[in-house]
């Protein structure tokens, strides 16, 4: 990461679908693989496919996820002799499976064998009975703009005076809720995330769970510590986090594919995630459609960070329901774009440190410690309830985007802190 100006400043504190955003914003970049569908663009030779087979509802068990009496049954090995036979009709490796019953589905990884087109094999697969569907993993990345590097760096958070964080805190801090930070490694030793992580898990083969920046980052601006004395506070201090390591840091920044995106998403369905923050963007995917779809009808409120590369803002951000978000000093485009801060932002650093970061990536952390907030007072308003809910303000930024306080209390009815008569539609009696 490169260290900004700013840095001296900072230390001495520390004491003992927004498409034509700016690039400047810092929103993932992405790496395009090809589409899903076998009618278009195929992997390149030598490519990994994911190839999905159908998982008998019966056999759908939230509980059993990943056990051996799941594993081990007479369904799932009639499933891997098909996969195996798969594999060899279409001279291709079956490097791996893992069960998405989320989806009722198995997916299988395989490798095309050297020479193979792969179009010809993934519309070959889609003619086949015995495949639910099958596709290229694509890639994704979370290359988010960056700068420098305790609660001492409070005041130079953006949305702590725009959006009245130490007065919100009287009444939610978004205690208990449940947040999956689906991104690279969180250093859950931190002194800001110490206590903070409740689960933490790698999805990322043949690499072992390291803590990277762009996850630590994201993690800390939704949920660092609030009055502990260092650092920083996030937005909803007490909400837990699930530290879902989905993707991993590379010398171009930071990437994911769909298969890691996919088990990573699966897990934090099975495991009652409340918000899912995916501070990341890249093409359609039908697998991870599937699985944001699955997230939304169960409640569960999907964040996505807008890229400004792709005039539909990148997938999720792009799916109906998500909560698409760009920093605050992005063009307005879309009237469900969201605006949040996301330049010069504080936040936690790998090694104990806390660095500032810029990007869309970190606007959307924002937006997913605000839903934590109203999660922990309005747990069962729905999605579109909630969209609607939300009160714009507009201005220069930090001041552009989210009314924090307002937004609250047209919801609940009730607020802590200075907040203008949002409107008479008030949405606290709402279920």
């Amino acid at each position: 990461m490169r260290w900004i100006a700013a840095l001296p400043a900072l230390c001495a504190l520390a004491g003992p679908a927004c498409a034509q955003a700016d690039a400047g914003a810092g929103a993932p970049a992405v790496a395009q693989r090809p589409a899903a569908s076998p009618a278009d663009a195929a992997p390149a030779e030598g490519a990994d496919i994911l190839v999905m087979l159908h998982l008998p509802a019966p056999h759908f068990r939230a509980d059993g996820y990943g056990g051996a009496g799941y594993r081990d049954d007479a369904g799932q090995q009639a499933r891997q002799r098909i996969a195996k036979a798969l594999a060899r009709e279409h001279g291709m490796q079956l490097m791996e499976d893992w069960p998405m019953p989320a989806l009722n589905v198995d997916c299988y990884r395989m490798r095309l064998g050297a020479g193979q087109d792969p179009a010809t094999v993934l519309a070959a697969l889609a003619r086949d009975r015995r495949v639910a569907w099958a596709q290229a993993i694509q890639e994704f990345s979370a290359q988010a703009g960056a700068g420098a590097t305790g609660d001492p760096l409070y005041r130079v958070q953006p949305a702590a005076a725009p959006w009245q964080l130490e007065q919100v805190r009287k009444s939610a801090t978004g205690r208990k809720v449940l947040v999956a930070v689906i991104d690279s490694g969180v250093e859950a030793s931190h002194p800001d995330l110490a206590g903070q992580v409740a689960v933490q898990e790698n999805f990322v083969d043949g690499q072992s769970y390291v803590a990277e920046e762009h996850g630590t980052a994201v993690a800390g601006v939704i949920a660092a510590r609030a009055d502990n004395g260092v650092g920083i506070a996030g937005v909803a201090p007490e909400a837990r986090l699930m530290a879902l390591r989905a993707c991993w840091q590379a010398d171009s920044g930071t990437r994911c594919n769909s298969f890691t995106l996919a088990k990573a998403l699966n897990f934090a369905l099975l495991h009652n995630a409340q918000v899912i923050n995916l501070s990341l963007s890249g093409p359609q995917d039908r697998l991870l459609q599937q699985l944001v779809g699955v997230a939304q009808a169960r409640g569960v409120r999907v964040v996505g960070a807008i890229d400004p590369a792709r005039s539909d803002g990148g997938f999720p951000a792009s799916s109906p329901g998500v909560f698409a978000v760009a920093a605050d000093d992005a063009p307005r485009h879309g009237a469900q774009c969201l605006l949040a801060p996301g330049r010069d932002v504080p936040t936690t650093m790998p090694g104990a440190r806390w660095g500032m970061v810029s990007g869309s990536s970190y606007a959307a952390a924002h937006v997913s410690g605000m839903l934590a907030l109203i999660g922990e007072l309005k747990p069962q308003l729905s999605g579109e309830r909630l969209h609607d809910g939300i009160v714009r303000s507009s201005g220069p930024a930090p001041l552009t985007g989210i009314d924090l306080c307002a937004t609250i209390m047209r919801i609940t009815g009730k607020c802590s802190c200075a907040c203008p008569n949002p409107s008479t539609d008030n949405l606290a009696r709402s279920p």
